[in-house]
């Protein structure tokens, strides 16, 4: 997903809508400053590093970051300068983060679940995990819970600042050769990607918007899944009873540059698409296309339909 440059407005990346200053963000920063919660006193006048004592703006001015030093209520203006500013907000880790675990070690995977709220720590819900009382946020506790030996890093919280620092601190401290992050809030989708550390970024809002086209859409091209690291995306189709396509062989049929049809879904099983296979009234396809491919998905349709 990307984002229109030319739209300043900042992304709700708390994923609820309620944050106490608002996010300077938007595509082709060079700086972005990561704070965490903002003091009673930028609070107060809805500024960033408000208080007298701060040295914050008086430092960006020294070091040549801004040609003169800003007020804290001038903050808007950075982007000018190519610098951004977001505040942490961390909250826990709930039913998603738990239902992920409980799947995950019913596979056999080692699991550590980390969260800073004791009200979080039901350990009773998943006892076969490792539980860590910490902010997954720090790099410190990051390191105590073993970051450095995993796998993979799950960031599933329902704060989309909270998930984009863990992956980033992940990714460039620790190394961890996999990170998926959820994203909250789908107009946020364009920061998880490979500059802050996100190798597989997971939007339940959108997921759950694809199920449902998905299950009310025949004849028309639906949006599955889209990998960030490769650019690749997945993509479902559903064969109408008129449509050309039946009885052909799956070879026979030409399909637009940079796409394949990656699996046949009929009568609840997957298929094969094999040279010998032929299109049948009610088949699911599901197609993959490179990031070079995107531009001829509009095809796929006056093909199949």
């Amino acid at each position: 997903m990307t984002r229109d440059p030319s739209d300043r407005t900042a992304p709700d990346l708390t994923g609820g809508g309620e944050y106490l200053v608002p996010d300077v963000l938007q595509p082709g920063l060079t700086l972005v400053l990561v704070g965490t919660a903002p003091s009673r006193t930028s609070a107060r006048v809805q500024a960033y590093y408000a208080h007298p004592q701060n040295k914050f703006w008086p430092t960006l001015h020294a070091v040549g970051l801004t040609p003169r030093q800003l007020r804290p209520q001038e903050y808007a203006q950075l982007p000018r300068y190519s610098i951004g500013l977001t505040d942490v907000a961390i909250t826990g880790a709930g039913s998603v983060g738990r239902s992920i675990a409980r799947e995950l070690i019913s596979h056999g995977h080692e699991v550590t679940l980390m969260d800073r709220s004791p009200d979080a720590m039901r350990i009773a819900s998943v006892p076969e995990a490792d539980w860590q009382l910490a902010d997954a946020c720090d790099v410190d506790a990051l390191a105590e819970a073993g970051a450095g030996e995993c796998d993979v890093v799950v960031a599933a919280t329902g704060d989309d600042k909270s998930n984009l620092v863990t992956s980033l601190l992940s990714k460039t401290e620790y190394g961890v050769p996999r990170t998926v992050a959820r994203v909250n809030n789908p107009k946020n989708e364009w920061l998880f990607d490979e500059t802050w550390g996100v190798d597989v970024a997971v939007s339940t809002p959108r997921f759950m918007t694809a199920l449902v086209e998905e299950a009310v859409s025949v004849g028309s091209l639906v949006s599955i899944f889209h990998f960030h690291q490769s650019g690749a995306s997945m993509h479902e189709l559903t064969l109408p009873e008129d449509s050309p396509v039946i009885g052909e062989l799956v070879t026979d049929i030409e399909l637009p540059p940079h796409t394949v049809l990656a699996a046949i879904l009929r009568d609840y099983r997957p298929i094969t698409p094999d040279r010998d296979e032929r299109f049948e009234r009610g088949d699911e396809l599901i197609f993959l296309t490179a990031r070079e491919g995107e531009s001829s998905l509009e095809e796929l349709p006056l093909i199949f339909t």
